[in-house]
């Protein structure tokens, strides 16, 4: 009997074994006690797994186990003493708003990096295996934004008693073609703004690439904005809210009856397609979770949108990303002698922020946020490691950011600002946003291989 267990782990095949996912499992072949094992009529296997890396255009790699490494010490020492430094020249230079920011920044980046919370690869997974895991996340996650936004926009309520305003912006070639071009970049780039931003944090080096161009065609796009927004047709901005009739409460009504049916849609195409799940996180356990461990997704996309609310009543809108990038290459062009402030995209209330410092724009400072909460996040868990690059994947940096940045203003904001910060305010140009971001990363499926960027396939173990 021990003869004959034996020939069946060593057997070059492994025919007898083919029931098993040998991509997930690894069998002690030599070090097993056959006797052991049919006492405890199963098979002992080594806890070597596959779980989600850091850098989300790769494909799960295995590990030992999900724990965590070891917390970077000084890491986590200097991203708290940079944090503090900021906080101080906020506190001593700026209004109240901007250190309250900086927090929620803080707290916005922790939690994206600390879920691997990402647009782009809940893109990715439902159009190219139909896994709709993710997709059901940002659902609740935006369920309990228009919950929280609706009395909050219905009445005005904000700390500092003044006004709140929502993303409500025209649905129109601009939107059109913005939002599908930042569908294609965000699957080149490796990540959507809030991706790219903390994938910085995160130690991801090809990343900084991608938010050099993302960039680069933000500031590219705000010069062309005007042609785009004036000469070519749109509609006027829709919320469900003021612009129908239903007032904030059918508005909301409606919005949780559309996730709903986006969520029971994603589950019909599952049970259809049956496609590999989402390959699980490193994580701690109990309590220590909170810090170093993976959430699930779930809490994510709770603790994003209160955060979101909490932002709307600091600063009057919500959490947007891309109009500092646009600002921030602005002054670098301006820097270098370009006369930016002729663009039509810095007259009116935008030519304010052109002569203040940046620190005064309140995206910058959020982005800022963002950016060190993901690396505190990176050195708890162990994970900040600054990562390999190639021509291949910087050559689809490149281009990525370009189209994100450029798309970006186009449609009047990315993943975070016309996606999260439209649908949560009741505007109809989000769900445009969506639809034509989805539409582009179905077209960058097939553009990913080119730059050897991984695509989800039927039978593989996770996605």
């Amino acid at each position: 009997m021990r003869k004959g267990l034996k020939g069946l782990f060593e057997h070059p095949t492994r025919k007898a074994l083919n029931f098993f996912d040998t991509k997930t499992v690894s069998l002690y072949y030599y070090k097993v006690n056959p006797t052991k094992m049919i006492r405890k009529g199963c098979f002992e296997m080594a806890s070597t797994t596959k779980v989600q890396p850091v850098d989300e255009v790769k494909d799960p790699v295995p590990r030992n186990n999900t724990d965590l490494n070891k917390p970077q010490t000084s890491l986590i020492i200097g991203g708290l003493i940079a944090g503090a430094i900021l906080m101080i020249y906020l506190m001593a230079t700026e209004n109240i708003v901007q250190p309250l920011l900086l927090v929620i920044g803080l707290l916005l980046g922790y939690t994206l990096f600390h879920a691997r919370f990402g647009f782009t690869s809940a893109f990715r997974r439902i159009m190219s295996v139909g896994n709709g895991q993710a997709l059901r996340s940002h659902m609740l996650m935006l369920a309990v934004a228009v919950t929280l936004f609706a009395p909050i926009l219905a009445f005005g309520y904000s700390f500092f008693g003044e006004g709140v305003a929502g993303y409500v912006s025209p649905v129109g070639v601009s939107l059109l073609v913005g939002a599908f071009m930042f569908g294609i970049g965000m699957q080149l780039g490796g990540g959507c703004a809030s991706g790219t931003l903390y994938a910085v944090g995160g130690g991801r080096s090809v990343m900084f690439v991608t938010l050099l161009f993302f960039i680069i065609g933000s500031t590219v796009g705000a010069y062309h904005l005007p042609f785009w927004t004036e000469d070519l047709p749109a509609f006027e901005p829709v919320s469900l809210a003021t612009s129908t009739g239903f007032g904030y409460g059918g508005a909301w009504l409606l919005s949780i009856a559309l996730f709903g049916l986006i969520t029971w849609i994603t589950l019909v195409v599952e049970r259809k397609k049956r496609p590999p799940k989402m390959a699980p996180k490193p994580s701690a356990s109990g309590w220590r979770r909170i810090f170093r461990g993976s959430w699930p997704l779930f809490a994510a996309a709770i603790a994003l949108a209160v955060l979101n609310a909490l932002t709307l009543m600091v600063r009057g809108t919500p959490w947007g990303i891309t109009s500092a990038f646009a600002l921030w290459g602005s002054k670098a062009a301006q820097f270098l002698g370009i006369d930016v402030a002729s663009w039509g995209y810095w007259q009116g209330a935008n030519a304010a922020a052109l002569e203040a410092s940046i620190f005064s724009d309140s995206t910058t400072v959020l982005n800022l946020g963002v950016i060190l909460g993901a690396f505190l996040a990176s050195a708890a868990g162990g994970l900040f490691k600054f990562s390999k690059m190639n021509g291949k994947n910087v050559t689809a940096s490149v281009i990525g950011g370009l189209m994100m940045g450029y798309g970006a203003r186009l449609a009047f904001g990315c993943n975070i600002g016309a996606y999260f910060g439209g649908i949560a305010s009741f505007s109809l140009h989000g769900y445009v946003w969506g639809i034509l971001a989805l539409a582009g990363t179905f077209l960058a499926l097939y553009l990913r291989p080119l730059f050897g960027l991984s695509v989800p396939k039927p039978k593989d173990s996770f996605c």
